[in-house]
């Protein structure tokens, strides 16, 4: 698996410690080759990340600006892309098993540690196994490709 990571201006620290974290756990772990400046625009960011991870399958995506909101609203625009912000290992869980989120937000404002433990919890948790999960999450891929039959 690969997981492709970015970040804003307010995140390079953080997504420094991410990378040598997943690095020394033995994952295949991707920055997307556009540069931070002192002041950047996250959309970018997320943008590109959402558009590697739709391009490779079974992959991953993580984004980490100062609260992880605009990011995970850009990233939401990309077509194919599910993407969590957490603030808790139970968001990345739920995510994950409920709504099968292939990229994860996160505040650098939450501190490293809490944001490996998030980390830890998005890429170990499968995607949904319970039939009304994955019908709910047929229906936004659906809906993403013009045939959903609204009710």
């Amino acid at each position: 698996m690969i997981v492709f990571i970015a970040s804003d201006y307010r995140g390079v620290e953080i997504k420094k410690e991410v990378i040598n974290y997943l690095k020394s756990n033995g994952i295949d772990v991707r920055e997307i080759g556009l540069p931070n400046l002192e002041v950047d625009e996250y959309p970018d960011f997320a943008f590109k990340l959402g558009h590697l991870v739709t391009e490779n399958k079974n992959s991953m995506g993580i984004l980490i600006c100062n609260t992880g909101i605009g990011m995970s609203i850009a990233a939401n625009k990309v077509k194919g892309i599910r993407c969590v912000r957490a603030t808790s290992v139970d968001d990345a869980f739920t995510g994950r098993s409920h709504n099968d989120a292939n990229v994860l937000a996160v505040g650098a404002n939450l501190g490293f540690n809490l944001i490996k433990e998030i980390i830890d919890s998005f890429i170990s948790t499968k995607g949904p196994t319970i039939e009304r999960r994955i019908n709910r999450v047929n229906k936004i891929i659906d809906y993403e490709n013009g045939e959903y039959n609204e009710l």
